[in-house]
């Protein structure tokens, strides 16, 4: 299932001309950042097949990354680190890292879209959608920017931290990940609030990314 610019297109007859979509990626991760995209797609912007980054194979989201790069109106993506999520707590992050991208956008945003998360942005309305990712095309624009890129920086993180197999997983918690862990221990890229992290010896049941 392809997400439509429906919602974006009724906003614009309503008057909001720059319709932007936020979403992140890595929320479920034991390691890694949490990174979040927002992106304005102009009218007719020609990328098809825009859908949820999970249900994207790889090489078909990095296409769909560069197009959406080249013909956006605007792209920003920021990243809270697992230092942070640890302080803050994972929701608290998630929300304040969302707003933040939208509030980075380039000459703002009239309206926002967000995968299930209302969110305080100051005077502009973001609206919740649920499943967003898979029905309004600037969060399905926005899930696979945020997705590309924290992948690239868990291949790149897989050199630094070796032994947990984060070129695979992307952090996830994969049997390889969990067995990383109960035999090296959390490096300084985990996330060490989440169950298991701290000590892995005690975890049995596995997760699939």
């Amino acid at each position: 299932m392809f997400a439509t610019a429906l919602y974006e297109d009724r906003l614009r007859a309503a008057g909001f001309d720059r319709v932007a979509g936020c979403d992140e990626a890595g929320r479920g991760a034991l390691a890694g950042p949490l990174v979040a995209a927002a992106v304005i797609l102009p009218p007719g912007h020609g990328i098809e097949g825009l859908a949820d980054s999970k249900l994207l194979l790889p090489a078909r989201r990095e296409q769909l990354a560069a197009q959406i790069h080249e013909r956006a109106e605007a792209v920003v993506v920021v990243r809270a680190g697992p230092e942070r999520i640890d302080r803050c707590g994972l929701h608290r992050t998630n929300l304040a890292l969302l707003a933040k991208a939208l509030r980075t956008l380039p000459d703002g945003f009239d309206y926002g879209l967000g995968d299930g998360f209302a969110l305080a942005c100051g005077d502009e309305p973001v609206l919740g959608v649920r499943k967003g990712d898979q029905v309004a095309a600037c969060v399905a624009a926005a899930s696979i920017v945020a997705k590309v890129t924290r992948d690239r920086m868990l291949v790149r993180a897989a050199r630094r931290y070796p032994g947990y197999g984060l070129q695979r997983n992307k952090g996830y918690g994969t049997p390889e990940h969990w067995a990383g862990l109960q035999e090296l221990g959390p490096s300084a890229y985990h996330r060490r609030s989440f169950t298991g992290v701290a000590n892995p010896g005690s975890m049995l049941a596995l997760e699939d990314p």
